[in-house]
């Protein structure tokens, strides 16, 4: 892969800090940025993050069973090639965590799926702007 020695992009930071933050709205606003400038398939990587924000965002922000499970499903996806880690982020544990999120919404049906633990949202990484 040619941009794993690339530093990412400040904006990156920025939607990593609102993934942990929880504000996985505007965390999809940067990461959207980002995928529409970036025409590598570096721009898989963004969506990748961005569709898993936004599956954990249609659990507790605007709450949708369908999507999350959707969301989480392909952004996982999307994220596969760039295992088992790039910019700091540990790759592989994120499609994992998301993986097992959508396998506890299936175990709780639509009808509980708000009872999904809140707890079990990840921090993805935290990357140091050097």
């Amino acid at each position: 892969m040619e941009w794993a020695s690339e530093k990412p992009p400040a904006l990156f930071y920025q939607a990593i800090e609102e993934f942990n933050a929880r504000q996985f709205f505007q965390c999809h606003e940067t990461l959207e940025d980002l995928w529409n400038e970036e025409r590598r398939e570096l721009r898989r990587f963004y969506q990748g993050i961005l569709q898993i924000g936004v599956g954990y965002y249609k659990i507790i922000g605007r709450p949708n069973y369908r999507g999350a499970l959707s969301l989480l499903q392909s952004g996982a996806e999307l994220l596969v090639g760039f295992e088992p880690a790039l910019f700091e982020i540990d790759v592989s544990e994120l499609i994992g965590v998301a993986r097992q999120a959508r396998e506890q919404l299936l175990e709780l049906g639509p009808d509980r799926f708000l009872t999904f633990d809140r707890r079990q949202i990840p921090l993805i990484g935290r990357p140091q702007p050097n």
